[in-house]
């Protein structure tokens, strides 16, 4: 039975610890910890739980937008597979009107968590939007999205279709191996920490 945004809510608060996140201490989130139970998800469907820990890429891109508040200020963004909601909260926090979207229903309601932790307004959504058509934005923000073959070349393909309508591309990884670095230009560069890695470079990048 697939689980509703209350109980979702409900584990998270029950189980996790509100913490600063590593490498954006402005920014707190709901984080796993060693009692977690995160192995237990009421309804999960199976999907692991990315939204409850660190990643690089949008630790980099969190970063970068907290940087450089101009790229978003005053702007329609999305937060595509928003999991923790981190970068989604750092463009809420740089004057931008945010869309946290995610497949994961843990996901949406951490984010909703964290960014009423955070003091800031933004709207979230459960969808897959990679097959359809452009959204209405001005920028789309992919933070860890490249970590496997099929989901890196539906994310190009869509994040393409996306600059091709005219909206402004950001996106955030440590340089998996999925990444199509050929297809990119790297903007910014940050050492921030990965999870289960320690402290790694990552880039913050545009379509090239």
């Amino acid at each position: 039975m697939p689980v509703t945004p209350e109980d979702a809510e409900a584990f998270i608060i029950r189980n996790l610890e509100i913490r600063r996140a590593p490498s954006v201490p402005e920014i707190r989130l709901y984080a796993a910890h060693s009692a977690s139970r995160l192995g237990r998800l009421p309804g999960g469907g199976g999907e692991p739980p990315y939204w409850a820990y660190h990643w690089a890429g949008g630790s980099a891109l969190a970063r970068h937008l907290l940087s450089h508040p101009e790229c978003v200020r005053g702007r329609d963004v999305i937060d595509l597979g928003c999991g923790s909601g981190i970068v989604a909260i750092a463009a809420a926090m740089g004057g931008a009107r945010v869309t946290a979207i995610d497949t994961d229903a843990y996901a949406i309601a951490a984010t909703r968590l964290n960014a009423a932790a955070n003091g800031v307004t933004l709207a979230v959504l459960q969808s897959d939007l990679l097959d359809g058509p452009p959204p209405a934005a001005d920028v789309i923000l992919a933070g860890d999205l490249f970590y496997n073959r099929a989901l890196a070349k539906r994310s190009l393909a869509f994040l393409r279709r996306c600059r091709d309508a005219g909206i402004e591309v950001l996106i955030g990884d440590p340089g998996r191996k999925p990444l199509p670095r050929a297809k990119l230009k790297l903007l910014a560069s940050y050492a921030v920490a990965d999870f289960g890695e320690g402290e790694t470079e990552s880039g913050v990048y545009t379509l090239a």
